[in-house]
């Protein structure tokens, strides 16, 4: 799954590509895909340019002059950039024609994005931005807030830290890069973290994405290099995806357990 430090890349690949380009059509192959009215959808967007381009956690924000397009990838969503003469491939399900003859695809094997199209002055009250919690870096962060967060769940920290209401952005692979880096187990119940240990996730976290973000992110599995950019920090990661391999630290080997259905990979001599 794409999570914030693709999503930060692909916006930022996108904005050098597509910005101010008129939209003449938009071909919809999968209607269940846009969660606004279709007629609206299209009739707002058409004769319009995107602007610019935002980023709230895992969620891109397309801007036009008066409205903004919410887009999720979710497990497998991706945006190409092709010509118009192009044929269109199975998956390809939202297609925007612009006035040069290039388009933007999205593409989507498993069919799980959405794209919602909303009223500027809406975009806080939409429940989807208004439930993200905090992205690492905002310095409204702090362990106070984690430990309210955190203090009536019994959950596994791994599971709770996947919540979006709680730390905006992250997803299974850099929860597994941050709970290495502040040596928390992953199985610990999130009420029983101290003050200390979330200063620690704070600071992994602050620290993991800026660096994933500076490299493209991680190109593994349903994150590729779609728009031309391979992220690099594959290279960089502790524990993910690094099943029966030496912990950089001790040499124990990593383990690969499920918790929550999620793969979660660590060390359990440096998480105890």
């Amino acid at each position: 799954m794409p999570e914030i430090a693709e999503v930060e890349t692909v916006r930022n690949t996108l904005k050098k590509l597509i910005l101010n380009k008129k939209i003449k059509d938009i071909n919809i192959y999968y209607e269940p895909m846009i969660e606004s009215d279709l007629k609206t959808f299209k009739k707002d967007l058409i004769g319009k340019s995107f602007i610019d381009i935002k980023r709230i956690g895992k969620w891109l924000i397309f801007e036009t002059e008066d409205r903004y397009l919410l887009s999720h990838l979710r497990m497998e969503g991706k945006y190409f950039i092709k010509d118009a003469t192009e044929p269109k491939e199975k998956h390809e399900h939202v297609i925007f024609i612009f006035t040069d003859k290039s388009t933007l695809r999205y593409h989507d094997t498993r069919k799980f994005g959405r794209m919602n199209l909303i009223k500027k002055e809406d975009l806080y009250n939409t429940e989807s931005i208004k439930k993200q919690g905090y992205e690492p870096g905002n310095k409204n962060l702090t362990s106070t807030y984690l430990l309210s967060k955190f203090k009536n769940k019994e959950l596994p920290i791994k599971t709770v830290l996947l919540d979006q209401s709680i730390i905006s952005g992250l997803g299974n692979i850099y929860v597994n890069e941050v709970l290495f880096y502040a040596k928390i187990n992953p199985l610990k119940a999130a009420k029983k973290l101290t003050k200390s240990e979330c200063e620690l996730i704070i600071k992994g976290s602050n620290e993991i994405i800026k660096e994933a973000i500076k490299m493209g992110g991680t190109t593994i599995k349903s994150y590729t290099s779609s728009l031309g950019v391979t992220g690099r920090f594959q290279s960089k990661l502790k524990v993910h995806k690094k099943e029966n391999t030496p912990c950089p630290i001790c040499n124990t080997p990593i383990k690969n357990i499920k918790i929550g259905g999620r793969s979660t990979y660590y060390c359990d001599h440096c998480q105890k």
